[in-house]
């Protein structure tokens, strides 16, 4: 009887420098409870079946993938085609290592994600750093190859803390920091009720022309800022800061004043704009405000956060 490995990758939020993190800027992230594992087995018929199970317990997707369509090249739209970025992913790990999937030995492979993998923790990330491990490739080129991005969703899969990570000549550097906000009971996460497509907010933010060194700068020690902040005042200043700054670049309402204008308390967007979920710094406990308004996903700080 063959054994089974696997692997386990967190899921992810960022706390500061959506897009300006492409362009260096020090950014504070935070691998969450949830995540997403991927057990490997090996079996005799040389073809790779694939399972991958919500949160729910129920199969989302399952296919069987056989030697040839690793190596032939269809040009299919990936973007809508979830066998063909499959496909994609693990020959981009066998260009990387020739050695993976190299022998006539077959896989059963089965996926199973701890979170609605509609809330934007991280689906993607999760999956390229477990075939990374499993494939025995670095991570950050497999992102690379496939969906690319910043590369701190990466960072935050293996992470047992926040951590600070920045591209420095081209290189991610991830470094692991105390950030243990002593008013963390009164910090939320609500999900907007939509995913968002990080790639096409990038897109939006490439296409803005101006200078970001000052921005960058000024996101920078917001940053710093974050992780030694002491109170929640000052910790809701700096986040009213941060979308001010976000806002001019990408030339978007921030979302307190577009759908949450009336609250008490400070909410802040976490990576692309327009979905997925916010930070909530607030006094009192805001669940009841944010079900008035129809948003019924509100995660604790605590729940959320590794």
């Amino acid at each position: 009887m063959h054994k089974a490995t696997t692997y386990r990758s967190n899921g992810k939020l960022l706390l500061t420098a959506e897009y300006v993190v492409l362009d260096g800027a020090k950014a504070l992230a935070l691998p969450t409870t949830f995540g997403q594992n991927l057990t490997v087995k090996e079996t005799t018929n040389n073809t790779i079946s694939w399972q991958s199970i919500n949160e729910l317990g129920n199969t989302w997707f399952e296919t069987v993938i056989s030697v040839e369509e690793l190596t032939n090249t269809l040009n299919i739209d990936i973007e809508k085609d979830v066998k063909q970025r499959l496909i994609q992913i693990l020959k981009s790990a066998k260009t990387l290592n020739p050695e993976f999937l190299n022998s006539s030995t077959g896989y059963a492979i089965e996926t199973h994600a701890d979170f609605n993998t509609s809330w934007g923790l991280g689906t993607s990330s999760t999956l390229i750093n477990n075939i990374a491990e499993w494939a025995v490739v670095n991570p950050y080129q497999l992102l690379k190859l496939t969906f690319g991005g910043s590369g701190y969703d990466i960072a935050c899969a293996s992470a047992k803390s926040a951590i600070t990570y920045q591209i420095e000549s081209n290189n991610p550097i991830a470094n692991a920091v105390d950030f243990n906000p002593s008013f963390k009971n009164q910090l939320y996460f609500v999900y907007l009720n939509q995913k968002q497509n990080s790639r096409k907010g990038i897109a939006q933010y490439k296409a803005y022309k101006g200078d970001l060194s000052k921005t960058i700068d000024n996101v920078n020690g917001i940053t710093d800022a974050f992780i030694t902040c002491e109170t929640l005042e000052e910790f809701q200043s700096l986040m009213r800061q941060h979308e001010r700054l976000i806002s001019n670049i990408i030339k978007l309402e921030p979302v307190k004043s577009k759908l949450f204008n009336d609250f008490n308390g400070a909410i802040k967007s976490l990576g692309a704009w327009g979905g997925d979920f916010v930070l909530v710094a607030s006094d009192s406990d805001p669940t009841a405000y944010f079900k008035s308004k129809g948003y019924n996903t509100i995660v604790s700080y605590e729940s959320m956060i590794l």
